[in-house]
């Protein structure tokens, strides 16, 4: 994707109105309390289409990011010991 592209969806890409928008000084506030609609959407879409058996494997990897989120994890035994654990 070109990188004038990403920008125009970034401008345009809006999830929720900012009407009910929480405390930001509350520690406790939910960071991406504007995406809950749009998770609720896709894990009962998800859901439909896909049933788990008796065996099922989960496995963790760290993506390299470099920009700035408060889930940014540093795991030193790790070979790409800094970025985002999924």
């Amino acid at each position: 994707m070109k990188w004038d592209t990403y920008l125009h969806i970034l401008c345009v890409l809006h999830f929720q109105g900012n009407s009910n928008e929480p405390d930001v000084t509350d520690k406790n506030s939910d960071r991406l309390w504007k995406m809950w609609n749009l998770f609720e959407i896709v894990n009962k879409t998800f859901s439909n289409f896909y049933s788990s058996y008796e065996r099922l494997a989960v496995d963790e990897i760290i993506v390299l990011f470099e920009g700035r989120v408060i889930f940014w994890q540093y795991i030193p035994k790790k070979h790409k010991c800094f970025g985002i654990k999924i």
